[in-house]
């Protein structure tokens, strides 16, 4: 019963197939505003789920526009290419994060990000 507004980044945790495309289980996430942090309200939905994301460090891809779903692949190609094999990162998920409200036309950000390991 409590209005948060919206938060920023929306991040979408991704699972990708073998061939790259993502697969059709995902998990969006939504920040807590900080003055709900310490104590946030009980969702009324059993299908949400409060949850603390630890601290992590990220290998981090930003582009603009309204991002679909091949957009994020298509970033998440680019950012493994960028990093090739030097670097150490989960392979078993990604997170696909948009920062800007659906009524946003110029300016938009967009992020993939991969998990350091």
């Amino acid at each position: 019963g409590a209005g948060m507004g919206m938060t920023a980044p929306v991040s979408i945790t991704a699972f990708p197939a073998e061939d790259g495309s993502l697969q059709q289980k995902v998990k969006v996430s939504l920040r807590i505003p900080s003055q709900f942090q310490a104590n946030p309200p009980c969702p009324s939905d059993e299908s949400i789920k409060i949850e603390e994301r630890q601290g992590m460090t990220i290998y981090s891809m930003q582009f603009g526009g309204y991002a679909k779903e091949v957009d994020y692949v298509n970033y998440a190609a680019k950012l493994k290419s960028a990093l090739g094999s030097e670097a150490a990162y989960r392979t078993d998920f990604y997170f696909c994060n948009g920062y800007d409200p659906p009524m946003k036309p110029y300016g938009r950000r967009n992020e993939v990000w991969f998990v350091k390991e």
